[in-house]
């Protein structure tokens, strides 16, 4: 993520300065040559990764194990009438609500036997990646049970589903 500050207040500016001195802020030539060359495919790779995470949301939306499937463009989520009144695409998150008969410790189990996903919070990149987290833990105390959020990245969205399908298959029954 790259971006700027921008102000006409000379004590605004004076006081981003300073706070940028002390923290030891900066961007290096070679950050900045990577955002650029990324900018000539964001568009392709946004598309990419929307049209795979509806396919895996779509996929998720029937397995018993998951109580519900939260991604915008998928109908039933949260704002969904809001989304579709307004955008077209719907990026690569999601999150899967698994059932809450499911303990913490088999939804942590789940996530370290999927293959082709990382583990992390970093959102957007080429690679998917996978989380782990507690309603309780945050804000979003709506859930009953152990959340999962899914980056999807830029994997054939068939080969995610199969790990998806393993890894599910090792959890067995709750």
């Amino acid at each position: 993520m790259m971006g700027a500050v921008v102000t006409r207040s000379q004590a605004l500016h004076d006081q981003l300065a300073l706070s940028h001195c002390r923290l030891g802020l900066g961007v290096g030539p070679n950050d900045v040559e990577l955002v650029l060359r990324g900018l000539q495919t964001v568009a392709l790779r946004y598309a990419a990764q929307d049209a795979s995470t509806r396919r895996i949301a779509q996929w998720a939306r029937g397995r018993r194990e998951f109580a519900r499937v939260l991604h915008p463009a998928t109908p039933g989520s949260p704002g969904h009438e809001h989304w579709a009144a307004q955008c077209r695409a719907a990026a690569g998150l999601l999150t899967l609500a698994f059932d809450p008969a499911y303990e913490p410790d088999r939804i942590d189990r789940f996530v370290d036997d999927l293959r082709l996903f990382g583990i992390g919070w970093s959102w957007a990149g080429p690679m998917s990646l996978a989380v782990p987290y507690r309603p309780d833990s945050g804000r979003v105390g709506a859930y009953p049970g152990t959340l999962v959020r899914l980056s999807i990245g830029l994997e054939d969205p068939q080969d995610l589903i199969r790990d998806l399908e393993a890894a599910l298959g090792r959890l067995g029954a709750p």
